[in-house]
This record gives C-alpha cells, structure tokens and sequence, in this order.
C-alpha cells in the first residue's frame, strides 16, 4: 500500500493551519492581556491553556460518560508528561525562556502540588466522584486568586505610575482580541486534526501497526496544539505565555479534566497499577523537574530544553517497547 497524495495534502495543509493558529492565538492573548490589564502570564495560565485543553476535556469526560475512564486517564497523564517533556523541551530548544520568579513561587509549585495530590489519590487505586468534584473546584478557586492578584497588581502599577498613564480601556481591543484569540484556538484545533489524518494514514501506509500509530501520531496529535502556541509565543518573546500555557494547561488537566471526568464517571475513575507505578509517576516527575530548572538562571536554556526533549523519546520508546511485549 502507497502513500496517497491527499494524506500529504492532509498533513502539510494540517501544518500550515496549525501554524497560522498559533500565530493567531498569541497575537490574541498579547492583545486581551494589555486591553484588560491582567498580565501575559495571568492570560497564559487561564485563556490559551484553558483553550488548547478544551478539546482533550471533551474526549475525556465523553470517555468517562461513556464507560471508558482509562482513555479518559491516559489522555490527562500522556497529555501533561507532553507538555513539560516535549513542549516546554522544544520551545526551550528553539529559544531559551526567561523563567518569572513569580511564576516559580506560586503557579509551578501548584502544579507540583496538584501532581502529588493526584498521585495520593491515585495510589489508593481509585479517584472518587467527590475528590473529582473537589478537583474542579480548586481550579475555580486558583482562577479567581489569579484574576484578584492580577487585578491588584495592575492597579499598584497604575497607582505608581499616576493615573494620566493609565492603560486606556478599549472594547474593540478586547473583541478584537477575543476573536482573534477564538480564530487562533479554531485554526489549531482543526489544522491538529487534519495533521494527525495525514499522519496516521501515512504510517498505516508504511506498515506500522495501530499500536505504535496511536501512541506515536495520536498521541502526538493531541499536544500540537500545546505545541504550537508555546512554540510561537517563545518565539516572539512572549515567554510568561508560552511557559504560562504549559503549566496552566496541566492544572485544567488534572483539576478540571480529570476531575470531571472522575465525578462523571460511574463509581469513579479506576486507577490501574501499571498506570500508577509508570505514567502518573512519570507525571508527578516531570511536574517536579521544572523548579530546579526554572531555578537555574531563571531561564530555561537550550541544554535542559533538550534534556527533556530527549526524556520525552525516551519515555515514549519504553512504553511502546512495553506495550508490544
């Protein structure tokens, strides 16, 4: 069986579209970030990692509903060793990010915490539909902390600077903003699903088997657009976005995905052993490893970035080779 020409058409139509969203995403988030006042890493760690998350949440509550809560897990776990591993790894690679120290002191150590919160939880072999339902609520709780801390520093720079250099308000900044930030969001939701297509109807072409397809491509497929947006934040220098979107992105996944998923499911979401001893461990890991790198310097350099990259490949080798006996 050949390569057909319409699955490259797929993939590099895929590519370019994804590309473009990204562009658009962050061009969006700079503009809702100086129309409200609320900060690059404020808009990073809620609008762009909440929006390229929201098609992971709707797979995995769908899955619990649904009777299949180890997708719905394997989705979150995969999803979140991805973002640190490989795409903190990549964009650092590309180019190294200054690290805020307030993002070490209180978004990155939330994350770890949340990480161990969910690998006790997991250890118990099972998270409840209440300690599902308790997930989410701390991250309502963690998004109004960050919008009032937000709000009360941009109104102590205001204070300091006088009120004529106020920032003006504009609706049509905002709009503007918003719709290019939802366009963006669109293009990488879409340009991702025809990426992956392409991809897995080339590999199934050149005889790889679904096993190594789903955890290679689809798996892949389901950080792109993580991916994209960090990639092209870091590269235009807006770092708080790119580093914002990885970590706030692993809370909705933890807090909001896998808590939903957990209070949708019935009974709850079952934990297997091998998920706890391997992924989750890998997960909490992964989370841990950010805050002797982003100590180091206060940046992310091209060396760690490729540190994990290469963790990534490795983790991802271990498990095919373990999954295929």
């Amino acid at each position: 069986m050949s390569i057909q020409p319409l699955d490259v058409l797929l993939f590099i139509g895929g590519l370019v579209v994804l590309m473009a969203g990204a562009e658009a995403l962050v061009r969006g988030a700079v503009k809702l970030a100086s129309a409200t006042g609320m900060g690059q890493l404020t808009i990073g760690l809620t609008v762009v990692a909440f929006g390229t998350s929201a098609p992971e949440a709707a797979v995995s509550i769908r899955a619990a509903i649904t009777g299949n809560p180890g997708i719905a897990l394997g989705n979150v776990v995969g999803s979140n060793i991805a973002n640190v591993l490989l795409i903190l790894g990549v964009a650092a690679i590309i180019c190294p990010i200054p690290i805020r120290a307030t993002l070490i002191k209180r978004d990155t150590a939330f994350m770890v915490a949340v990480s161990l919160v969910v690998l006790g939880l997991a250890a118990l072999g099972r998270v409840t539909r209440w300690e599902g339902l308790l997930l989410f609520l701390a991250l309502c709780a963690y998004t109004a902390v960050l919008v009032v801390r937000s709000r009360k520093q941009e109104m102590l720079a205001c204070d300091s600077s006088g009120p004529d250099n106020r920032p003006a308000r504009s609706t049509a900044k905002i709009v503007s903003g918003s719709a290019l930030s939802l366009g963006g969001l669109a293009g990488l939701v879409l340009g991702a699903h025809f990426m992956v297509t392409g991809a897995v109807a080339m590999a199934s072409a050149l005889g790889m088997s679904e096993l190594v397809v789903g955890l290679t491509m689809v798996a892949l497929g389901t950080s792109l657009p993580e991916l994209a947006a960090s990639v092209a934040a870091s590269v235009k220098g807006h770092s708080e976005i790119a580093v914002g979107n990885v970590v706030g992105s692993n809370l909705f996944n933890l807090l909001m995905v896998l808590g939903l998923s957990a209070a949708a499911a019935p009974g709850g979401m079952p934990v297997s052993p091998d998920a706890l001893h391997t992924d989750l461990t890998v997960m909490a890991a992964s989370a841990f490893i950010c805050l002797p790198f982003f100590l180091t310097g206060m940046r992310l350099s091209r060396g760690e970035g490729a540190f994990l990259l290469l963790s990534y490949v490795f983790y991802v080798s271990v498990r095919i080779l373990a999954a295929a006996g």
